[in-house]
């Protein structure tokens, strides 16, 4: 699809369904995560998707930039009003990267890295999510749910710096990606997320058996230092629990910057 053609993006709408019922499309935009937040504030504008060829802000957790090339990839926002205890805001993440990791899947095998990333099976990155919350008294108020992935920025393009550790889908298919069917993949895979998980039923186990983290030996930046060891398990709550020569930490936040299957003696 040439970004030209921003109308061909509107056939990912789903009219009867909690998310994607419309698209909005943008050629340019500062982020998607801030548009998407702004369509609450307008009638019918809940689960609207807002998808830009271009972001000029966008970013990543804890404010890193997001960096794309136009017209080749996939950035979409959609903001929700969730019937959800704010304890369960942890859960929206788990589910947008299931559903991301599904709409994928007929493409290639995708893993999932604690706690939003998208990643091939050499460990290259090929896509990162940014939930971000708002939360009235134990009730969460309303949540964004942007979603970036690499989709037709092959390898071989993408600059010496990124390409060392990332990827992108047509890379790894060996062709180039239909980003209009992959969106309406990802938004029915996502809706079905979201009904299920207000209705009580938890990603956790299927975020576990899908979590390239797990098992491996890990170097963990966090706000209070560094944290090496195995990572062992995902805790009720989404917390990664790392076992260190110390003992057990659990980790509620974090980037892992390290991940291997063992460590040299």
């Amino acid at each position: 699809m040439a970004a030209g053609d921003l109308d061909d993006w509107r056939r990912a709408e789903s009219p009867r369904a909690r998310v994607g019922r419309r698209i909005e499309v943008h050629p340019s935009i500062g982020s998607t995560n801030d548009r998407a937040r702004e369509t609450l504030d307008e009638p019918d504008g809940a689960g609207r998707a807002v998808v830009a060829e271009e972001q000029t802000g966008g970013r990543g957790r804890r404010g890193r930039r997001w960096l794309s090339a136009p017209g080749r990839n996939l950035a979409v926002s959609v903001a929700v009003r969730p019937r959800l205890a704010a304890s369960d805001a942890w859960q929206l993440a788990a589910g947008a990267a299931l559903a991301a990791r599904a709409a994928c899947a007929a493409h290639s095998a995708v893993a999932l890295k604690w706690p939003n990333d998208l990643l091939a099976d050499d460990g290259a990155k090929l896509g990162g999510l940014l939930v971000e919350t708002t939360i009235d008294g134990d009730r969460i108020g309303t949540a964004v749910i942007g979603l970036g992935i690499n989709v037709n920025w092959r390898r071989d393009e993408m600059p010496a710096e990124i390409a060392r550790a990332a990827t992108s889908l047509a890379s790894l298919a060996g062709a180039d990606i239909d980003r209009p069917g992959l969106l309406a993949s990802y938004l029915d895979e996502l809706d079905v997320e979201l009904v299920a998980i207000e209705a009580g039923r938890s990603p956790l186990g299927r975020y576990r058996a899908a979590c390239a983290t797990l098992g491996t030996e890990v170097g963990i930046e966090t706000p209070g230092g560094r944290v090496e060891g195995r990572a062992i398990e995902i805790a009720e709550g989404g917390a990664l629990v790392v076992e260190t020569r110390t003992g057990r930490v659990v980790l509620t936040t974090g980037d892992v910057v390290r991940l291997r299957a063992e460590m040299p003696a």
